[in-house]
């Protein structure tokens, strides 16, 4: 149940522009929208990038206990001075016509070699709401872990992704400690964490 009330007919777009159209695609919106004490807000400027929704996969071995993870270069924590270099889980956008499973399951093979034939739903969540409209699904595939690894990716868009297969108890404990900290992968890694029990039953 909603706790304020308040919902998208609250909001009147007052102006809509295009600033910039490539890889990311910017929007510079002026709205008013309803305040919960009671009447309208002032006019709000607000930019926001526009992209078609997104997938998350973590791929997880329950007969060998491992979790397969991508590392691969980031421009954001590279412009906040930190390692720019991350692991993470599969991602990707979705293209006009695809489904978010066969997103998921194109980009598993894309990044790590993998073909896989069935995704556990996780989660669906706003990657940065207050700067993107991007929903990202997060799912979790089941693999064999056994001859994981080398280096993948498109190369006509510039991807060099190194796949890395560690036992889950290494990678939630890099969770804790830090060293992995980007939404998805926090997120992917914390229900596997409360979901560990269950999906070792699973057979190979």
């Amino acid at each position: 149940m909603k706790l304020s009330g308040l919902d998208a007919s609250d909001v009147q777009v007052q102006e809509e522009e295009k600033v910039y159209s490539g890889f990311l695609k910017l929007f510079k919106y002026k709205i008013t929208h309803r305040l919960f004490k009671g009447g309208v807000s002032c006019p709000l400027i607000r930019e926001a990038t526009v992209r078609p929704p997104s997938v998350g996969v973590i791929l997880f071995d329950p007969v060998h206990d491992q979790v397969v993870l991508v590392e691969q270069f980031r421009m954001g924590p590279f412009l906040s001075n930190d390692d720019p270099w991350l692991l993470e889980v599969v991602a990707g956008i979705s293209e006009p016509g695809e489904t978010l499973e066969e997103v998921a399951l194109r980009e598993v093979e894309e990044e790590t070699g993998y073909r896989i034939t069935s995704l556990m739903p996780v989660s669906d969540f706003y990657v940065s709401p207050g700067a993107s409209n991007e929903k990202l699904k997060l799912f979790c595939g089941l693999v064999d872990a056994t001859d994981a690894g080398g280096v993948f990716g498109v190369a006509d868009e510039g991807e060099d992704i190194r796949v890395h297969v560690l036992p889950f108890p290494q990678a939630y404990d890099m969770v804790e400690d830090g060293r992995i900290a980007n939404a998805p992968a926090v997120i992917a890694l914390q229900w596997l964490k409360l979901n560990h029990h269950e999906l070792c039953q699973y057979e190979k």
